[in-house]
């Protein structure tokens, strides 16, 4: 099982999350319905770029699977991603000469929107496209592993305008699922049970140019791309402190030790926190609160087990809390959760 300072670290762009969103409001559900039982709030997802934890796009993938009953939902999502969703490097893909430096871009900028998966080109034999997921859970990966393809392909038929799906064969890494007939509809040559994701192209594609090249914008979005996955390398101030504290183990820094961990005045530290629409306290709850819900649902550990792991030496100072955040107690939450399930 992957380690709750995985599950609970920036993973996703939240434009992804608002793709599910606007699907299910197409199909007709309302923003409640949506984010009911998710813990996320309608305003801050379409208001922030903030990236979403995996646990947090794990909650939302469920609810959406629950409310649509569609397994394959992640297809449907997938087919309506315009380029635009990928940020720079869907402008730097428009831009690009050929398909080669699309994969090029692929493969180096994927961190900068998701951090689920990597992607790969194969070209021994013939050309292909591979990811290797990096952080996945049974009861989510054909959702993600949907999106991910059919976004895939819409973004190379955009560039090149070309209808690849009669030319392609993908390999699942799923066994064949009894909706089966969804897969084959959208890809006619699927086949299931692969070790990995695998988009088999014609070999002529890695050559095929782009409809609108454009050497000055390419280099324009190449360098935004570069500038972003450099921000992500280094962290912004959030991120590295959500990391911070997502490392603690029971002693949370206070403001000030904060500060003096980031080499900076308590004053500088809040006036980057502002700028990026976040504050210290704000950051505390929502790690010990995410933590909280994890450790509960997903391991045996006690009430009393999980407050102390939190830095609460009294339970019920922790159980006042987690009511404050929630509304419910521990156990009245640990016992409205479906039975723990095992990360891939």
């Amino acid at each position: 099982m992957h380690a709750p300072v995985d599950w609970l670290k920036p993973s996703m762009h939240p434009v992804y999350a608002r793709l599910i969103c606007a699907e299910l409001r197409r199909r007709g559900f309302s923003e409640e319905e949506i984010l009911q039982g998710t813990r996320l709030n309608w305003a801050e997802l379409h208001g922030s770029n903030l990236f979403l934890s995996f646990e947090q796009a794990r909650r939302l993938i469920l609810r959406a699977i629950e409310l649509s009953q569609c397994p394959w939902l992640g297809l449907a999502v997938g087919q309506t991603t315009q380029l635009s969703a990928h940020g720079a490097v869907g402008y730097a893909g428009m831009a690009a000469s050929n398909v080669g430096e699309v994969m090029m871009l692929l493969q180096r900028f994927a961190d900068v929107r998701q951090r689920l998966g990597r992607f790969d080109v194969d070209t021994r034999g013939g050309f292909a496209i591979t990811l290797t997921e990096v952080l996945t859970a049974p009861e989510v990966r054909e959702y993600l592993i949907g999106h991910i393809a059919a976004g895939l392909l819409r973004l190379m038929e955009t560039i090149t305008g070309q209808d690849l799906l009669g030319r392609i064969t993908i390999h699942w890494p799923f066994v064949e699922p009894p909706w089966a007939q969804h897969y084959r509809d959208f890809c006619p040559q699927s086949q299931f049970g692969a070790d990995m994701l695998r988009i088999e192209m014609p070999p002529d594609l890695l050559t095929c140019p782009s409809l609108a090249p454009d050497p000055e914008a390419y280099r324009t979005a190449l360098r935004d791309c570069e500038r972003q996955l450099s921000q992500i390398q280094l962290g912004t101030v959030t991120t590295r402190v959500q990391r911070r504290l997502l490392g603690c183990d029971g002693s949370y820094p206070s403001l000030e030790q904060m500060a003096e961990m980031e080499h900076v005045s308590v004053r500088t530290l809040i006036r980057h926190l502002r700028e990026e629409g976040m504050t210290y306290q704000r950051l505390l709850d929502g790690v010990r609160e995410e933590l909280a819900c994890w450790l509960l649902v997903h391991t045996g550990m006690s009430v009393e087990a999980v407050a102390e792991k939190l830095g609460y030496q009294d339970t019920s100072n922790f159980s006042r809390t987690f009511r404050r955040w929630l509304g419910v107690t521990p156990r009245a939450f640990r016992e409205a959760r479906p039975a723990p399930v095992k990360a891939g």
